[in-house]
């Protein structure tokens, strides 16, 4: 039976044009660097942290979610111009391996599009971008007012959140729905996830535009690249796996059976040893 839990290593703050961003650093070796999708932290990769120890892993609070101050504007290209500042202020100087989740893995392959130079590799855990079917739960984002009731912070809203991210009910723990209520709670949290997901998306699913744009300049760059997806995802369906691997012809692909939106939590252990196993034969 996995760990249900895992600490997060000590964090920091870094002061970013400006604006305060809070990471966590664990491990030794070539630096990785993780990122979080919406509305998540840095909390969703402490157990792929302690999985592997022989990588510096590099987490961070996307701007605008976590302890990280939000952007004036939330838009993809800014988010991932800060990300790249950030990389700039912890002083990473060689390329990075870098693994998103979710809008974490959208924001991976833009800097990867951006900056292909400072990027070793690219691994998009069940990413936004391959297809336009996401959660009703992220479209409603797009309505006048329901929006403001779908994000009213409280215990329910966040455990019905926590649970639809797992196949199994028991990671949804007591001590990550407290997370997110208290995430929930930040003054701006709910009006910068609905200006991400409104940048992103419409009550008619994730935008084309953006997704063929940025899969084209992907698909162009030899950049090595791994897609992982769970078969039980309630986000993104996992016939998206399916368009990344048309979409991206050269990456190698993998899906995990009865797991959800979340395979660094809900299969750390293997997700661990899939990700070492893409590193060490490059």
């Amino acid at each position: 039976m996995p760990s249900r839990e895992a600490a997060t290593p000590p964090t920091a703050f870094l002061d970013v044009a400006g604006r305060t961003v809070r990471y966590t650093a664990a491990g030794s070796g070539p630096p990785v660097l993780l990122l979080h999708g919406l509305d998540r932290s840095l909390a969703d990769w402490a157990p792929l942290q302690a999985a592997l120890p022989d990588h510096r892993l590099i987490a961070i609070d996307v701007p605008g979610f976590g302890r990280s101050q939000p952007l004036p504007d939330c838009r993809l290209d800014s988010l991932t111009g800060h990300v790249e500042r950030v990389l700039d202020r912890l002083e990473v100087l060689s390329t990075v391996h870098v693994v998103g989740n979710s809008l974490g893995g959208a924001i991976a392959m833009q800097l990867t599009a951006h900056a292909p130079e400072r990027v070793a590799s690219l691994a998009l855990l069940n990413s936004a971008g391959f297809g336009r079917e996401v959660t009703w739960a992220l479209r409603i984002l797009d309505l006048p007012l329901i929006w403001r009731l779908l994000l009213r912070p409280g215990e329910g809203n966040a455990r019905l959140t926590e649970r639809s991210l797992f196949h199994d009910p028991d990671f949804a723990t007591p001590e990550r729905i407290a997370a997110a209520v208290a995430l929930a709670r930040r003054e701006g949290a709910a009006r910068t996830l609905r200006q991400v997901a409104r940048d992103l998306g419409s009550w008619r699913g994730v935008r084309s535009d953006w997704r063929a744009r940025l899969l084209a300049e992907i698909s162009a760059l030899d950049t090595p690249t791994l897609v992982v997806w769970g078969t039980h995802d309630r986000i993104f369906p996992a016939r998206h796996l399916i368009n990344a691997a048309s979409a991206l012809p050269r990456a190698r692909t993998h899906l995990f059976p009865r797991t959800g939106h979340l395979p660094q939590i809900e299969r750390t252990e293997e997700t661990a040893v899939l990700l070492s196993s893409f590193w060490n034969g490059l």
